[in-house]
């Protein structure tokens, strides 16, 4: 029988206040009226003139959002965008849904319960599953009438559209990495050089927890980081990493799949993370590390700043180690992690629909200008025409060096456009960095998922 992983997930959600009821009629596409209109048409006529009453008025219209609140990253471009908002729609006001960190269960489970939110953050998968049961609205109109394509970088152009050309949510992260940071301090104490090869980590790793020390927190609670740990492992044998396999480009039975769980086996086997990698939530990982009981940490490149502020010069991101240095020089080029269409939605059926879009094109603009001024990271889908408040953290200078050499990005699990493998890659690779499953169990049931 094929084993599973059980890992205990947040799926409770958090809110600011109760989430409000969302409607069953209003429509989001604009047709021509005859004589006698449709009881569509008259319901969004209705419920337009109702939105323009309420404007005029000054009626306040109170919109859901369920979207991520959890760290500075989260909070600083929310709270931002939500003083930014009192000023641009004053009629406005926001009930906050705190996201769980669940990928995307606790959403999905919204949305079959009829509570959906009016705005809502979603991945590839979560737009790729709602698309199905129209629960996200094709945002086109809104994205050309509100100048957001204008705004759009060249390069992020393509993060903004789905497989099937429409526009589902307002993207406001641009290309993004995953990064192995360090605690420079707890290497330099230990007398240990950045790893550059896999002999190399095994060595650090004797070392840290002969002190004490976990050599690398993972919150593998969530199994986008798990398949980011996986995922760093086999871009040092192939470049095209999860991607490849979500594209069906590649086989998870190729050699250079199987060489990287076995690696990864190696690596947990010798002590690589915590014990409790699996139950280990985002924020009990990232304090392990800030607080110098874990000397490594994989994370985004959007937690520079909160490592800057806490560990000082202290910490650093490496390349990815390898087999040899040879590799280790080759892989420089290829990072884990990418850009996908994902970003802010909106439930088609919600009683202020065409509102709610224009809300969500604008808090994306506001997200990506927060960023920018606040979080030193411009790394972000629109031009804001913005500067940040101060010099950028030494590590986003070195990743803003590294970029143009940077030939191949993979993907975030939530950037994957197979839902099947995207569930398949995080529950069997928590399997496999938990210790659970042996290299050759890994790609039996990825195999077996994949088919």
């Amino acid at each position: 029988m094929k084993k599973k992983i059980l890992s205990s997930l947040l799926c409770a959600t958090v809110a600011a206040t109760t989430i409000i009821g969302c409607g069953q009629s209003a429509q989001t596409t604009t047709e021509t009226q005859s004589e006698a209109p449709s009881e569509a048409a008259t319901a969004e006529a209705t419920a337009e003139a109702e939105n323009t009453q309420a404007e005029e008025s000054g009626e306040k219209v109170t919109l859901s959002i369920y979207t991520q609140y959890a760290d500075d990253d989260t909070k600083v471009p929310y709270d931002y965008a939500v003083e930014q908002l009192k000023e641009a729609y004053p009629n406005v006001e926001l009930n906050l849904i705190v996201q769980a960190q669940d990928d995307g269960q606790t959403l999905k489970t919204l949305a079959a319960t009829g509570q959906l939110p009016d705005i809502y953050q979603a991945s590839t998968d979560i737009i790729n599953t709602f698309r199905e049961s129209n629960q996200i609205m094709v945002l086109n109109d809104v994205a050309k009438s509100t100048g957001f394509l204008d705004k759009l970088y060249e390069a992020n152009k393509d993060l903004a559209y789905a497989e099937d050309g429409n526009i589902y949510a307002f993207p406001f992260s641009g290309q993004e990495y995953v990064l192995w940071y360090y605690n420079k301090a707890l290497f330099e104490e230990n007398g240990l050089e950045v790893p550059k090869t896999y002999d190399e980590l095994k060595n650090c790793i004797e070392v840290f927890k002969s002190k004490g020390i976990t050599p690398l927190a993972l919150f593998g609670q969530e199994g986008w980081n798990t398949a980011a740990a996986y995922d760093v492992v086999a871009t040092r044998y192939t470049e095209g990493g999860i991607k490849a396999l979500d594209e069906g480009t590649a086989s998870i039975t190729d050699e250079a799949y199987l060489t990287a769980a076995k690696t990864l086996e190696e690596l947990v086997a010798a002590g690589l993370f915590q014990d409790s990698a699996t139950t280990t939530n985002y924020d009990q990982a990232s304090e392990m590390f800030l607080s110098g009981n874990a000397a490594m940490f994989i994370n985004g490149q959007w937690y520079i700043e909160d490592a800057t502020a806490a560990l000082g010069e202290n910490v650093d991101w490496m390349f990815y180690p390898a087999a040899d240095e040879t590799s280790y020089e080759a892989g420089k080029s290829v990072f884990s992690g990418g850009g996908s269409a994902s970003g802010f939605a909106v439930n088609p059926d919600s009683e202020n629909a065409e509102l709610a879009a224009e809300v969500a094109e604008f808090i994306t603009e506001k997200y990506c200008e927060a960023k920018v001024m606040y979080r030193h990271n411009p790394l972000v889908a629109l031009d804001t025409g913005k500067e940040p408040d101060s010099e950028y953290p030494a590590m986003m200078k070195k990743l803003s060096d590294t970029l143009p050499s940077i030939t191949a990005t993979t993907k975030f699990t939530w950037g994957l456009t197979n839902s099947t493998f995207n569930d398949g890659i995080q529950s069997e690779s928590q399997g496999l960095v938990s210790g659970q499953f042996t290299a050759d169990e890994f790609i039996a049931d990825m195999k077996d998922v994949m088919e």
